[in-house]
């Protein structure tokens, strides 16, 4: 598989399609990550969207975006992102829920923003008191202690496998395990323990989380449970490397009229960098970002073969 890449987009949907689409018609080498399935306007219908006269099911138009992005030379991976940095040459190390890592000279940050909450009793009235949605943001609160983590994708996974070290006693709940062979290999070689076919029905405690009742009854006495469903959120990818937040609600990445972040290199489009939830912003922020990292990565890399 090809490792190196102009441009790297994290997020398959409308942003991320568009980026890519622009990009590559620029002759950039760019690869989308990420799956269709997951965004947003996948189970959307869509007729508020300029010069569509008819309503449009969200995932037809993902489907055409994904064809249209490969026509021009863009390379799509079904695959989820786990860690991201940056070397010393200025190129972005970007790793994969396979093991695998692709080397960048931009990224392009368009996985939309997570909505995702198991919406049980004590969720919301232990949250900051046990309950977080951010194993990256929170694991050394929780040095040898109890943890739970819940949810079936590669978030979840890795972030069990980071808690086992920090913690040390480390559960996992999930309907069913939905990663990568590697992932699959490292969850089962570990001293995690997993729920498999299990859900959660309520998060138990007062001023703290105590425990996690499951759909079966069994009760795992816990400190703190980590709600990781899905992919990891652009927020959690990209705090390592310093990227600003917006200044009024600290919930979108600040990003301005060129979608730049403060981190050369690194952009953002689509509700990532906040509302709107419209496909027409998403597009619009998409097309910018596209042309801009194209452009960023030509100079970078251009920059670097002179050196």
């Amino acid at each position: 598989m090809e490792t190196e890449f102009d441009v790297v987009i994290l997020g398959s949907g409308p942003a991320g399609l568009q980026a890519a689409v622009h990009a590559a018609r620029t002759r950039a080498r760019v690869a989308v990550l990420g799956r269709v399935q997951s965004s947003a306007l996948y189970k959307a219908h869509i007729e508020n969207y300029c010069c569509m006269d008819e309503t449009v099911s969200g995932e037809a138009i993902l489907e055409a975006g994904k064809n249209q992005a490969k026509k021009f030379g863009a390379v799509l991976l079904d695959q989820d992102v786990l860690h991201l940095e940056q070397e010393g040459s200025g190129r972005f190390s970007v790793r994969l829920e396979s093991g695998d890592s692709l080397l960048t000279w931009a990224i392009i940050l368009a996985m939309g923003v997570s909505r995702n909450r198991l919406n049980v009793p004590g969720e919301k009235e232990l949250l900051g008191k046990g309950v977080s949605y951010c194993v990256d943001c929170d694991a050394n609160f929780y040095r040898n202690q109890v943890v739970t983590v819940v949810g079936n994708g590669s978030a979840a996974a890795s972030g069990a496998l980071k808690m086992l070290l920090i913690a040390g006693e480390t559960h996992l709940v999930c309907d069913a395990l939905e990663i990568s062979e590697h992932l699959r290999y490292q969850i089962e070689s570990s001293r995690i323990e997993v729920h498999i076919g299990r859900q959660v029905r309520r998060i138990l405690g007062d001023s703290e989380v105590r425990a996690v009742l499951l759909d079966n009854g069994t009760e795992i006495k816990t400190s703190g449970v980590f709600i990781e469903l899905g992919a990891k959120g652009a927020i959690e990818l990209a705090s390592g490397l310093g990227v600003a937040l917006d200044s009024d609600t600290m919930r979108f990445v600040a990003a301005n009229k060129k979608q730049e972040t403060n981190v050369p290199g690194l952009y953002a489009a689509g509700d990532i960098c906040g509302p709107p939830w419209q496909i027409a912003k998403a597009v619009g922020d998409g097309c910018v970002a596209g042309l801009e990292a194209a452009t960023y990565a030509r100079r970078a890399r251009t920059g670097a073969a002179r050196a």
